[in-house]
């Protein structure tokens, strides 16, 4: 399987004090990775390198075959990387139809290309289909995120980073969120999620990576990572680094 993304040795740092130490690997195409660990661990700082909001201090990110380390983040999204961010980014005044059509921006021009987006769509996240017109300062936690999701596969990207999808949201708008990822990627795309609720990360990826101190503690599927007896330990950097 060819891969979607690849991290070549990769360090990543603020101010000259590494963050990430010696990132290596392929990302499958198709894959969905749950990437979890402590705070502090490193995680959505590889997220803002992939998107080109931090250049590496060290290595290479290759997205599709090419190098595109410290490129600009629009060169990152026009090669097919989108990236939802951790917070609420809706417009709270704008219906759930102009939120998620406002991630084709750059395809603005091309009107029924847009529309017909969005249509597809709809068939993968009901919420567009049913309450198109609603406006999305009305929608519960979980609704907000399938729009956010949805507004990111407008571009029909190869790669969507999610930061903390489940962050602050109620139980049961886990459900929506699970739906909603997993609508994304039987769309083909490969997705990459960094987590911080382990159990709901691991029950939803097929691959998952933990993640200790800025470096890689244990990667495989996320059935064997689960199964580890001694996950917890690995979780908080408690026994030797293992991939």
């Amino acid at each position: 399987m060819t891969a979607a993304l690849e991290f070549r040795n990769l360090t990543l740092g603020y101010d000259r004090h590494p963050a990430v130490h010696h990132l290596h690997g392929p990302i499958a195409s198709g894959a969905l990775i749950a990437v979890v660990g402590p705070n502090g661990a490193g995680k959505s700082t590889v997220l803002k390198a992939i998107s080109g909001l931090l250049r590496p201090t060290q290595g290479a990110i290759v997205i599709d075959g090419v190098d595109l380390s410290g490129k600009p983040p629009a060169t990152i999204l026009h090669a097919g990387v989108v990236q939802v961010p951790q917070r609420n980014g809706l417009f709270a005044k704008l219906t759930v139809r102009q939120n998620v059509q406002l991630g084709a921006y750059i395809h603005r021009r091309r009107r029924k290309h847009v529309e017909q987006r969005y249509d597809r769509l709809a068939e993968r996240f009901p919420l567009l289909r049913e309450r198109p017109d609603t406006l999305a300062g009305s929608l519960s936690g979980g609704q907000r995120r399938t729009v956010e999701f949805a507004r990111a596969m407008m571009l029909d990207p190869k790669v969507v980073l999610l930061d903390e999808p489940t962050l602050g949201l109620d139980p049961a708008s886990l459900a929506i969120i699970r739906d909603s990822v997993r609508a994304m990627n039987a769309e083909g795309v490969t997705v990459l999620m960094v987590e911080q609720n382990v159990r709901f990360g691991l029950a939803l990826a097929n691959h998952a990576t933990v993640m200790s101190a800025g470096r890689v503690a244990l990667t495989g599927t996320a059935t064997e990572i689960r199964d580890r007896p001694n996950l917890m330990d690995v979780f908080f950097g408690a026994v030797p680094e293992r991939t």
